[in-house]
């Protein structure tokens, strides 16, 4: 007859058990809200907001000088910048084949064609609705400068043409610079320059 009181013994036990956990377990979570409020009420500098602690009077510290981004330690100067010892590069630093040639292409048509039009010659789309005519890649002295000059004014913009390094990957600007090159010299070859198929198709 003692079993069923030894049952409910260790019924009794299971539950207090439980319940003990249980507490546990609610002040730990509480005590965690607690801190994670306590951390967000307590006394700090909002965004933009002026300090009397640092002697500008601003919240916001510079960055330490020579600091640079993660992943954008960019130490090949041929590639990153098109320069060389400082100077323009006069070569590209990206081997040059049709892969190059038709993604330089490619996006040359979407982000250049709508100034430059599609063979480079400065009359867009944007310019027939008014805005200044850029100049054309075929004059002299655009066909006669480095490479390293395109892949510049990409980068870094150049007179009403803002920078594209945002929305153009490098990779992506040398192989414009690849393609415009193409460009300059396919309008400007003499006819005996070809082959003697596309001769032929010409005549």
């Amino acid at each position: 007859m003692r079993l069923p009181k030894l049952k409910n013994e260790m019924t009794w036990k299971f539950q207090r058990s439980f319940l003990t956990a249980g507490s546990i377990v609610i002040l730990a979570l509480s005590s965690g809200c607690e801190l994670r409020q306590a951390m967000y009420d307590q006394e700090k500098y909002e965004p933009l907001e002026a300090s009397n602690f640092f002697a500008d009077g601003q919240t916001f510290r510079p960055q330490v000088k020579g600091t640079v981004a993660r992943g954008e330690l960019n130490l090949d100067e041929h590639l990153y910048q098109g320069k060389v010892g400082g100077q323009l590069a006069t070569t590209l630093p990206l081997p040059v084949d049709r892969q190059l040639l038709e993604r330089g292409r490619e996006r040359y048509d979407i982000y250049c064609s709508p100034c430059h039009d599609k063979t480079g010659s400065g009359n867009g789309m944007i310019v027939k609705r008014g805005l200044k005519q850029p100049p054309s890649f075929h004059q002299q002295r655009l066909r006669d400068i480095q490479v390293g000059h395109f892949f510049d004014v990409m980068t870094n913009g150049y007179g009403v043409m803002y920078s594209y390094a945002s929305r153009v990957k490098v990779q992506d600007r040398w192989a414009i610079t690849a393609y415009i090159k193409l460009l300059q010299r396919s309008q400007n070859l003499e006819l005996g320059q070809l082959p003697a198929e596309d001769q032929r198709q010409l005549k």
